[in-house]
């Protein structure tokens, strides 16, 4: 295995790391470097790829020597469970019962375990629409471990979907499903690729803000009229360009953590619907 260093501002954390999956990473590490920027340290499984000078001009990128360190053994020791909102997310091996308010997680398989602040704002975004309406048919996109829908479906949605195009997603999403005994369809896709326009009433999108802008148009389309749409992923100076992006999708609510946001719309196309 091999690492690369790659020290950029803290505004541009978002756009190395997207470069950084584009050539291939395993994984990426964020690290707190000088004052206003960050270091992300990323793992390769061959030789580092050429051309992140051009994809990432003005960054700082050198390799890096890889620990010996188990990180699956190390996440685990330092996971605890917590609280969001009505939800307590608790680790595999700390479960004892499949409460409708726990959440299981297993951290060895990542692809969000809760703990971000993007996953939390669309927690917090599900315990509300589901205090105002029911949640109806719900896809959430772009799953990973799928605790967003499994979530929903503890707040009475159904049928919930869980999509996403990462193989090794759909396995932590069906292994996640299985562990909290939640009846939850989990589908590969690119995307909105093989879902219906209007299929859902409720849909989750905790996605980049580059992703959600280019497929803005495929994301709305498959929210049926009235449903509501929520957007997570984002720093708050993405905000501008993805609501611009969904403008069609009506005047969001935008909750905030830290420096992360989430934009919920609710009667996604209901007013143009029941105009005459």
């Amino acid at each position: 295995m091999h690492a690369l260093s790659v020290i950029v501002d803290e505004s541009r954390e978002e756009e190395a790391t997207a470069a950084l999956w584009d050539a291939g990473t395993l994984g990426v590490e964020v690290r707190p470097a000088r004052e206003r920027r960050v270091e992300l340290v990323a793992y390769f499984g061959g030789p580092a790829p050429a051309g992140l000078e051009q994809a990432l001009p003005g960054a700082e990128i050198a390799p890096v020597p890889v620990p010996e360190v188990d990180w699956v053994a190390r996440f685990r020791e330092g996971f605890q469970p917590f609280q969001v909102g009505r939800f307590h997310v608790v680790p595999a091996w700390q479960a004892a019962s499949r409460s409708p308010d726990v959440l299981i997680v297993d951290p060895g398989r990542a692809f969000g375990t809760g703990t971000h602040e993007t996953t939390k704002l669309c927690l917090g975004a599900l315990e509300g629409l589901a205090a105002r309406r029911p949640l109806g048919r719900t896809l959430d996109l772009g799953s990973g471990t799928a605790l967003l829908a499994i979530a929903a479906e503890r707040l009475g949605g159904g049928p919930v979907v869980a999509s996403d195009i990462d193989p090794e997603a759909t396995l932590a999403s069906r292994h996640h499903a299985a562990l909290n005994g939640a009846q939850v369809r989990v589908v590969r896709a690119d995307a909105a690729a093989g879902f219906r326009a209007g299929a859902f009433d409720l849909v989750l999108a905790n996605l980049m803000a580059l992703l959600l802008v280019d497929r803005a148009a495929q994301i709305q389309e498959l929210v049926a009229p009235g449903g509501a749409l929520v957007l997570s992923g984002l720093l708050l100076g993405d905000v501008p360009p993805v609501r611009a992006a969904f403008a069609g999708c009506g005047t969001p609510r935008e909750e905030r953590l830290g420096e992360w946001a989430a934009l919920v719309f609710e009667d996604v196309g209901g007013r143009a619907e029941r105009r005459p």
